[in-house]
């Protein structure tokens, strides 16, 4: 990829993650999605001249190129080809105790989708692939032309949220028995000609939810989102933050739901006749609400419209205990 493709990457809401994060010399950081590393060269930035930042990528392709583009903060950034899923072992590994904030901008980097060859995007052609590590096993391609009919349509329906999902996975059926369905345009014509002409969208194409759907079923997204989450907090300081940037509603009311059960004082079932927990939030929301990209930004650019980011900041328990006394 030439370097001026890569100057087309944008990071979304960099500067509110900048603040949010608060940023400041001497504090280290994990970017568990580095991407271009936009967001990474602006960590550095604000924590010169000795903060650090661990940066992961599943992706070896984003990762070779963000060593690149950061080669100038080499000496305070350690890259690391894995899944943010696998941080605490991969932070353990690195002998890092704690940090002050860490951050996850899921989904795809405009690398990702501008490569033909990755199979992420519908409005060019390319093999069916979607793997967001090569070394991955599963395909899209190997899902389309294998699953049933019926997990096909439960696959869209579920991770995609397609209304259409039965009648887009009868359609694959059908296509798939005459020919195998390889190619990404494929996909995207079977999936556009399944949806009436009268129900079709007028801000996405046809075939976006179900491309979503299988993007999230290749690389199990969701899975390590949520694996991930259950670990998050036992590796931020007291007083250290975790911001999430996500693109559509499974991830985000994933982390919305998660944030605020850390924030909540019990978080017993509610069933349970009796609070066994130790009664004392972990985290408290920075905004109730998520924070969006302004106008400026999505008319720069447009792939930002769909992003939401969620900040939390662990408690710091020696506060907590001052206020239990008081």
């Amino acid at each position: 990829m030439s370097a001026a493709k890569q100057l087309e990457h944008k990071p979304v809401l960099l500067f509110e993650v900048i603040e949010l994060l608060r940023c400041a010399p001497g504090k280290h950081y994990v970017d568990g999605t580095l991407g271009g590393g936009g967001h990474a060269r602006a960590i550095l930035e604000k924590t010169a001249p000795d903060g650090r930042l661990v940066g992961i990528d599943w992706d070896e392709n984003a990762l070779s190129q963000a060593r690149l583009n950061l080669q100038s903060y080499s000496e305070r950034l350690i890259l690391v080809c894995d899944n943010y899923a696998r941080m605490g072992s991969i932070l353990s590994r690195l002998q890092v105790q704690a940090v002050d904030g860490i951050l996850l901008d899921l989904g795809l980097s405009s690398f990702q989708v501008d490569a033909a060859e990755r199979g992420f995007s519908f409005s060019q052609s390319g093999p069916l692939d979607m793997r967001m590590n090569t070394s991955g096993r599963t395909t899209a391609a190997e899902l389309v032309n294998n699953l049933s009919e019926k997990e096909l349509a439960e696959l869209i329906r579920c991770l995609g949220e397609e209304r259409w999902s039965r009648r887009i996975a009868r359609n694959i059926v059908r296509a798939r028995a005459v020919a195998t369905i390889d190619t990404t345009e494929r996909l995207a014509e079977l999936v556009s000609a399944a949806i009436p002409a009268g129900k079709r969208s007028r801000k996405i194409h046809p075939a976006t939810r179900t491309f979503q759907a299988l993007r999230l079923a290749v690389n199990r997204e969701i899975d390590n989102l949520r694996a991930f989450l259950q670990e998050a907090l036992d590796w931020l300081r007291p007083g250290g933050r975790l911001a999430i940037i996500s693109f559509h509603s499974l991830e985000d009311r994933l982390v919305k739901q998660t944030f605020a059960s850390w924030a909540r004082s019990c978080r017993c079932p509610t069933d349970s006749p009796v609070c066994s927990c130790d009664g004392k939030a972990l985290a408290r929301l920075i905004r109730k609400r998520p924070v969006l990209p302004g106008a400026d930004e999505i008319k720069a650019n447009p792939r930002a419209r769909s992003g939401r980011l969620r900040v939390v900041e662990k408690i710091n328990e020696q506060e907590t205990q001052k206020k239990d006394s008081q």
